[in-house]
């Protein structure tokens, strides 16, 4: 894809702009941690009990399998090593929680990764922590076990092993059956501690897929990242560009909270069965692309940092306008860009508001963005 030049012709801008480059999340970002859960859910559970040996052997084979973005492994040898060595003594271990996906029956580890990558690792013989692998050899545990390997340990020790049982609860989300919106709560709020999975972490790790493949393909888009800045660790950046499909799409089907549409959205479109790739990645770049050469990087930032809800409302605002061919005058769509806020309905329910994911702000912003855009000749 071809680099976009931005038109740097941006003194109209400066009342409201600030030069300084994008370092810290978006504003205006909805409190997602107070948003209320919107109905109830229909969830089937059930327990299963299976031997260490054919855990690890389900690992391996991907029938049982870990997010890429759940935490990383934090365990030191000494913790890994204490709960290899309360298997080997009998002594009971806390249990894991997975999901059961629709399409493919595998089973998606929804917390015990720990444990889990502990026992891959103490049968593969390799501890593998920050980049380093080492040998998995039992360190701070009783004499008889200190120093001992999976191929070193003893014949009995080694099937004790094996045949130890981890408990594991299994969900399934009955209804609503179009989603596994569930899923995404029942891993946010197992998966508490430590460092804490931002929205659209845990999003990318229970809807993985084409359509969340293909969200990390547009973050690279090089107008949005010259936009955005560098890439945000915890998504937010490609929550961003979900935001403006969802909406693009869907914004007379929104409801707040804003995080369960958007999981809604995701869940239903995982493997783009409802919006096509060709259809997303067009209406996406050729919207940012444009946006870009005409008002260049501080779109989106009424102040020093880009706005969410300021964000969705231009990107839905020009798409729409460029449904109906090209902006040949970039004048034209900075002066209209420009407009915006100078309009104090506009300002309402952007900037000016911490309820941005309210149904009538979402709903004013987009309405007065599309029929500013819609000017333009």
């Amino acid at each position: 894809m071809n680099t976009i030049e931005p038109n740097n012709d941006a003194q109209t801008l400066q009342s409201f702009m600030d030069e300084e480059t994008l370092t810290q999340s978006p504003e205006n970002w909805e409190d997602e941690e107070n948003e209320i859960i919107p109905f109830k859910y229909s969830i089937t559970s059930y327990g299963a009990d299976y031997p260490v040996d054919s855990l690890v052997n389900r690992l391996k084979n991907g029938s049982i399998y870990i997010p890429s973005l759940q935490r990383r492994y934090v365990w030191k040898l000494e913790q890994a090593s204490r709960f290899i060595e309360s298997l080997l003594l009998g002594l009971p271990v806390p249990g894991i929680f997975l999901s059961k996906e629709k399409e493919t029956q595998k089973l998606l580890v929804i917390d015990g990764q720990q444990r889990l990558r502990t026992l891959q690792y103490f049968y593969t013989g390799i501890f593998q922590v920050n980049n380093k692998d080492k040998e998995f050899a039992l360190k701070g545990v009783q004499p008889q076990f200190e120093e001992r390997t999976y191929k070193s340990l003893s014949d009995e020790d080694r099937r004790r092993l094996d045949d130890s049982i981890i408990h594991a609860t299994i969900v399934n989300q009955d209804e609503p059956s179009e989603d596994d919106s569930s899923i995404y709560h029942i891993f946010q709020r197992l998966n508490t501690g430590g460092t804490r999975l931002e929205p659209q972490e845990i999003r990318s790790s229970i809807y993985h897929g084409e359509f969340n493949d293909l969200l990390k393909e547009l973050n690279n888009n090089s107008a949005w990242r010259s936009i955005y800045g560098k890439n945000d660790k915890n998504l937010r950046d490609e929550e961003l560009i979900l935001r403006f499909i969802a909406l693009y799409f869907q914004d007379n089907e929104y409801k707040k909270p804003m995080k369960e549409f958007l999981n809604n959205f995701m869940g239903k479109n995982r493997h783009l069965t409802y919006y096509s790739s060709k259809q997303i990645r067009d209406v996406f770049e050729i919207t940012i692309n444009k946006i870009y050469q005409c008002i260049s990087d501080k779109a989106f930032k009424p102040k020093k940092v880009l706005n969410a809800s300021v964000f969705d409302a231009v990107m839905v605002g020009v798409a729409r306008r460029l449904e109906k061919g090209n902006i040949d005058n970039c004048e034209e769509l900075k002066s209209k860009y420009t407009s915006l806020f100078e309009n104090q309905n506009f300002l309402a329910v952007t900037v000016n508001t911490a309820r941005t994911s309210e149904e009538e702000n979402v709903s004013s912003r987009i309405k007065i963005a599309t029929d500013m855009f819609a000017e333009i000749e």
